[in-house]
C-alpha cells in the first residue's frame, strides 16, 4: 500500500514550466501530471497527480481544498493538457536534431510547432505518439500507421 503524502499539498509551476507538487513535510515532486478521471461528468473531482514515471502520487478527491495559488497552478495544466490536437499529417520537419520545428496538419487545422528535446516525443501505446512541443503544448498521433510513408518514417526516426 502506497503511504499517503503529508499534507497540506502545494502545486505551482518551475522556472520551466513544470508542474510541481510540495507535500507538507517539505519534499518536492517535478513534473508532475495530472488527469481528470471523470472530464466530462465531474471536472472538479477526482483529480490524479502522479509524477513523471506515471506512478500516482495523490488523489485529489475535491479541487476546492486546494488553496487559490495551487488551484490556479492546477487549472492551468488542466486546460493545457484538456487541448489535444490530433496530428493527422507531418507536412515537414526541419532536421533530424532537436531543436527543430514542425508544420503538420491536425484535426483543428494547420500548425507550427517547436520540438525542444528527444523526450518530448513518446509510444503512449503499439502505435500511439505523444508530442509535446516547446510551449508544453500537447498533440496526439492516434495511430501512427494511418500517417503517410513519410509521416512514419518521421515517426520511426524519432520514437
Amino acid at each position: 500500500m502506497i503511504e499517503p503524502l503529508p499534507t497540506p499539498l502545494q502545486l505551482r509551476h518551475d522556472s520551466f514550466g513544470r508542474l510541481v507538487l510540495t507535500d507538507g513535510s517539505g519534499r518536492h515532486y517535478l513534473g508532475i501530471i495530472p488527469a481528470r478521471l471523470f472530464p466530462l461528468s465531474i471536472p472538479d473531482q477526482w483529480v490524479s497527480l502522479g509524477d513523471a514515471s506515471g506512478q500516482e502520487l495523490v488523489l485529489l478527491e475535491k479541487l476546492q481544498t486546494l488553496d487559490a495559488e495551487s488551484r490556479h497552478a492546477l487549472d492551468s495544466e488542466l486546460a493545457a493538457r484538456d487541448f489535444l490536437p490530433v496530428i493527422t499529417r507531418i507536412v515537414h520537419v526541419s532536421g533530424m536534431t532537436v531543436p527543430c520545428e514542425w508544420q503538420v496538419e491536425t484535426d483543428r487545422g494547420p500548425t507550427r510547432f517547436v520540438l525542444s528535446a528527444e523526450e518530448d516525443i513518446r509510444r503512449i501505446g503499439p502505435h500511439r505518439v505523444l508530442i509535446v512541443d516547446s510551449n508544453r503544448l500537447r498533440y496526439l498521433v492516434p495511430s501512427v500507421e494511418d500517417l503517410d510513408a513519410s509521416g512514419r518514417d518521421w515517426m520511426e526516426w524519432y520514437v
